[in-house]
């Protein structure tokens, strides 16, 4: 690709990435709109014509490794194991 070619691609991933930003505030927004209507309406599913909204309580159990890390560390750095991967960023 040629450095003209090179600046586009970035311009139109940038403004890809604006009008992103601008559809998730929307996105929330409504979800905000419908956990509210939801919370004032003391549920947790609504349903309609053809969908279905549901905002449950969910427990999960997950491993804390910053106390695992303290109270024993020789167990986690047996058990851990280093990934490498890639980060892709535009400034």
């Amino acid at each position: 690709m040629s450095i003209s070619e090179l600046n586009a691609k970035v311009k139109e991933l940038r403004e890809l990435r604006r009008m992103a930003e601008e559809l998730d505030a929307e996105i929330t927004a409504i979800t905000d709109a419908l956990k509210a209507h939801m919370s004032a309406e003391n549920t947790d599913e609504l349903t309609g014509a053809d969908w279905r909204v549901v905002w449950k309580l969910v427990t999960t159990s997950r491993l804390d490794t910053k106390a695992l890390r303290t109270a024993l560390p020789d167990i986690v750095e047996r058990f851990s194991r280093e990934s490498t991967t890639r980060r892709f960023c535009v400034a």
